[in-house]
């Protein structure tokens, strides 16, 4: 899938406009490719992790979506409209389990597009004004993306995002949650499960995440999601 894909559109009527989407909106759904290979992101991220991590681990959530929703009103549903229309939904079609599937599908699919080789460094134009803009400079954006991502307790993600005024900010959700459940625009985000980084970084979650904002965040594709 190529990075423009990724671009905002809107993802229904009941739905604000403006999130990025990660998948074709009908089915088939395929399973979303890695924007580069395997061992793109070594030495930050070896390939050993990104293959366990893309095929086990963002593959085991892809396979029980289109089971879940085969048959149902949400056969031929974006993953983004599953996502919005179960995370509330208790009683709607195996809800929470499909919501959680569905959101690790379109968050590991976000956080591969939020990273490239030889990244890291600033953004500029636009995004740079908004980073100081909202956080007072560059370094304290640096400092607030790491804490949250190094004191998210257990499994979570952190996350660069703008509100509907777009204003940015940093915010940290637990296991599957994602911003698209708050009507935020998520630009950037972190997985600091541990399979993400123990295999090179073992338990040095603070290590991976320096290493990951310091060399890898993709500022490109933050920019195209602002927009």
């Amino acid at each position: 899938m190529k990075r423009r894909d990724f671009l905002a559109v809107s993802i229904g009527t009941a739905i604000v406009s403006g999130f990025p989407a990660i998948i074709g909106k009908a089915k088939p759904r395929e399973f979303p490719p890695l924007p580069y290979a395997e061992d793109a992101l070594a030495p930050v991220i070896g390939a050993q992790t990104v293959n366990i991590h893309y095929n086990k681990h963002h593959k085991g959530y892809f396979e029980p979506v289109n089971k879940l929703t085969a048959g149902t009103p949400l056969a031929e549903a974006s993953l983004e409209e599953i996502i919005m229309k179960t995370f509330k939904d208790k009683a709607n079609l195996n809800s929470p389990s499909l919501f959680n599937m569905a959101a690790q599908v379109w968050n590991h699919t976000f956080y591969w597009n939020s990273m490239r080789a030889n990244g890291g460094g600033k953004p500029s134009g636009k995004l740079l004004d908004k980073i100081n803009e909202s956080f007072g400079d560059f370094d304290k954006f640096k400092k607030a993306f790491a804490d949250a991502s190094v004191t998210t307790f257990g499994t979570g993600w952190s996350w660069l995002v703008a509100d509907k005024k777009g204003k940015l900010s940093v915010i940290k959700t637990e296991d599957a949650e994602t911003p698209l459940t708050m009507k935020l625009k998520p630009l950037l985000t972190i997985d600091v499960w541990e399979h993400a980084y123990y295999l090179d970084y073992q338990n040095r979650r603070a290590a991976y995440v320096d290493a990951v904002i310091d060399k890898l965040l993709n500022w490109e594709f933050a920019a195209q999601n602002l927009g």
